[in-house]
């Protein structure tokens, strides 16, 4: 009888230790985002970023919120109560973009602006959209919804626009609208 109650117990300590010896309780493996809450690492109030490059100020970011989502693993940022970037250009004149709501995308620095986008140039243009995109490392605006651009010699509406920030380089989809030319006089000389 002592015996058979000595195996027994033997018995449920080699299993007891096989179960739990089994169990990995490391923190050096990711954990699944998919079961992980999407809360920010980070919120902030009221903030105001200034994008420098060479000691010269290119943009600045203001902004009512600020969630920092740093923590998943594709990291990014939101601005859900909207925001105001005023880009300077080569000679520091200032054009705006707001939106209703932003993403910017940590590793591809792509900011995503939605609801009621307007970009105001410092010559008075305005191009109006729901959903526009402004790649910050190559200077590149683009959308894939409809959009107006209006301006002292043209009032156009479009519903694709891929675009570098001083629209000297575009390509649009199906147009409509109107767009003053000017035609340079030839002249030939004659020997």
């Amino acid at each position: 009888m002592f015996f058979q109650t000595l195996k027994y117990k033997a018995w449920i300590v080699v299993f007891m230790t096989t179960l739990f010896c089994s169990c990995d309780l490391s923190t050096n493996q990711p954990i699944n985002t998919a079961y992980q809450k999407k809360e920010p690492v980070g919120t902030g109030f009221n903030i105001r970023m200034v994008y420098t490059d060479s000691t010269r100020v290119k943009a600045i970011l203001e902004t009512p919120v600020y969630l920092d989502y740093s923590n998943l693993s594709m990291k990014y940022s939101e601005f859900p109560e909207g925001l105001k970037v005023t880009f300077f250009d080569e000679s520091m004149n200032e054009n705006f973009v707001l939106a209703d709501f932003g993403t910017l995308y940590n590793a591809t620095s792509i900011i995503d602006l939605v609801g009621n986008v307007s970009l105001t140039s410092s010559d008075g243009s305005v191009l109006n959209t729901e959903q526009l995109y402004w790649d910050a490392n190559n200077d590149w605006i683009f959308t894939e919804r409809e959009f107006r651009f209006v301006g002292p010699e043209y009032n156009v509406l479009a519903n694709r626009l891929d675009t570098n920030k001083e629209f000297t380089k575009f390509q649009t989809g199906k147009l409509t609208g109107t767009v003053a030319v000017k035609q340079e006089e030839q002249t030939t000389e004659s020997n």
